[in-house]
């Protein structure tokens, strides 16, 4: 293990937008440039089709390299159910044997729906604790992608929640209590197993939220592609993910003497322009100045083999890869302490392309539950916030934001 976050790549987009060729030619640009690279597919086909016949057949649950620095794994979430299924029936075997259970063997296990996005998160966390330098991730699209990355943080929500840390300190005082009250208490593997998830759902938040992960965006120039577009950057902002490219995908020559071809490619163009415009540099898309696009050329076939993801030399710039002694980026969500002017704090938040009608906003005791677009987050309140009352929120400039008031009752005296 290094013990250095890798550089991480969050490839996704809407469907059919080309996403896996993108992961593939941006996890080949990192293996030729001298990265230990791996490549990590969320679809459980893998990514063969696009890497060439030898990946084909490597590309398993265990990574394989496939070229020089560069090696490929998938998320199967069969397997991971079935692994994660026989585990939890081992260590409930006492009880389920106190109830005449008949055991389940592996090969009459099929995964239940949702089992992908913890496969996933496996994945993730297996990756993150391996020796590799850039890490690139290709995710399902965007809607799911967005899901999976925010469920960490709300898994941990609900662990806290069900089982809060501070009873599992009670686990060694049970069995002198149960003695005594002459009934059993609760099993204490039920604790240690939260403890487990927890740490585990924790090692995959901090890949999700380190300063070196990044979401590349990948979509195909046109309506459908700019709608899905304006709804994700939503997710993107509310949940704190930094975007370091926008890939708009199989972009067609803008001179063609074919009058057919030479309407998409204006067709396209306009749609390239109005991104620019919307999400580029200096626009504010997101947190920082904007997003850089990269704009990837149609070759006139789907690529296939390295020498076709070799082509694609726009994706070759991963960005700056955060050494251990950089700056972390300052928190994009800021307070600003207005007391002395007009008795407020104010807590920013920056919500780039978010309309008023589609925002809510609910205080619930220490927690803050926002909700933007289809999107929904809940957010634990600063130290100095959970002492005031919520007096106000406007929208101004894409930046949301609430006002508190101190509540007397609770903020400190000055003498």
């Amino acid at each position: 293990m290094t013990g250095k976050t890798p550089r991480t790549v969050l490839v996704t987009g809407p469907g059919g937008a080309g996403r896996t060729t993108v992961a593939a030619a941006t996890a080949l640009a990192a293996a030729r440039r001298g990265d230990r690279t791996l490549l990590l597919c969320a679809d459980p086909a893998g990514p063969g089709a696009v890497l060439g016949t030898a990946a084909t057949t490597a590309a398993g649950v265990e990574p394989a390299e496939v070229a020089p620095g560069l090696w490929v794994a998938r998320v199967d979430p069969a397997d991971y159910f079935r692994t994660e299924f026989l585990a939890l029936q081992e260590r409930a075997a006492a009880a389920l044997d106190m109830l005449g259970a008949r055991r389940l063997d592996g090969e009459e296990l099929t995964e239940l729906p949702g089992a992908e996005q913890f496969a996933l998160l496996q994945a993730l966390r297996r990756a993150a604790a391996g020796d590799w330098n850039v890490l690139v991730v290709d995710l399902p699209p965007l809607r799911d992608a967005l899901s999976v990355l925010a469920l960490p943080e709300r898994l941990r929500r609900l662990i806290g929640r069900l089982l809060p840390a501070e009873r599992q300190a009670a686990r060694a005082l049970r069995p002198m209590i149960a003695q005594l009250a002459g009934v059993p208490m609760p099993a204490g593997w039920l604790y240690g197993a939260a403890a487990r998830r927890d740490e585990e759902l924790a090692a995959v938040q901090a890949l999700i939220g380190s300063p070196s992960t990044t979401v590349r965006l990948v979509a195909e120039p046109g309506p459908a592609a700019a709608d899905a577009l304006r709804v994700a950057r939503d997710g993107l902002s509310l949940y704190g993910l930094r975007v370091d490219a926008l890939v708009p995908n199989k972009v067609l020559p803008t001179d063609s003497s074919d009058a057919w071809l030479a309407t998409l490619a204006a067709q396209q163009q306009k749609c390239l322009d109005g991104w620019g415009e919307e999400y580029g540099p200096g626009s504010g898309a997101g947190s920082g100045a904007g997003w850089t696009l990269r704009a990837v050329r149609h070759i006139g076939r789907d690529p296939r083999g390295l020498d076709d993801l070799a082509d694609l030399e726009a994706l070759a710039d991963l960005g700056p890869d955060p050494g251990p002694d950089t700056e972390p980026d300052p928190d994009p969500w800021w307070v600003e302490d207005r007391r002395e002017e007009d008795g407020l704090l104010v807590w920013s938040l920056p919500l780039p392309g978010a309309v008023k009608a589609d925002i809510g906003l609910v205080r619930r005791g220490d927690e803050l539950l926002l909700t933007v677009g289809p999107f929904h987050r809940i957010v634990p309140l600063a130290g100095a916030l959970r002492r005031c009352t919520v007096s106000g929120a406007a929208l101004t400039d894409g930046v949301l934001k609430v006002r508190f008031t101190p509540d007397p009752g609770l903020w400190p005296r000055t003498p």
